[in-house]
């Protein structure tokens, strides 16, 4: 697997009436950390999209551990897992600034479509890059 870790701190738009954060912000940061990644890469949503890429969520899932309120750090760890052929799974897991406490966990999996919508394969300026920085299992 691919990992990368990544901080951000949870700004008060962030939060909801009860002081933690609003539940889909989690997707949010999940966000954060993919764009990451992949930047940690060398390569940027924005390069994907101009080679004709786009990768659109297919499924997500987020397991609530523990609050997340305003002005913490939360680290965000990502990793692509290798193991998937027709298109990419994120796993993500969010920690306390100090990395000691698991806040959440989840996943989002996405498609690889062309600039007409149509699925296709991962491309392989992807595929290369990918098991070019993947380390055995």
């Amino acid at each position: 697997m691919l990992k990368n870790r990544t901080f951000c701190r949870v700004i008060y738009g962030d939060t909801d009436k009860m002081g933690s954060a609003y539940n889909a912000n989690y997707f949010r940061w999940f966000e954060i950390g993919r764009t990451e990644l992949l930047r940690s890469l060398g390569l940027t949503y924005k390069a994907i999209e101009t080679k004709g890429l786009f990768l659109p969520v297919s499924e997500a899932f987020c397991k609530y551990i523990a609050p997340v309120i305003y002005d913490d750090i939360l680290q965000i760890e990502t990793a692509l897992d290798t193991r998937i052929k027709g298109g990419m799974k994120f796993d993500y897991t969010i920690f306390s600034e100090g990395g000691e406490k698991i806040l959440a966990k989840g996943y989002t999996k996405h498609a690889c479509v062309d600039h007409n919508g149509r699925v296709v394969r991962p491309p392989e300026f992807l595929v290369k890059l990918i098991t070019s920085h993947a380390t055995p299992s």
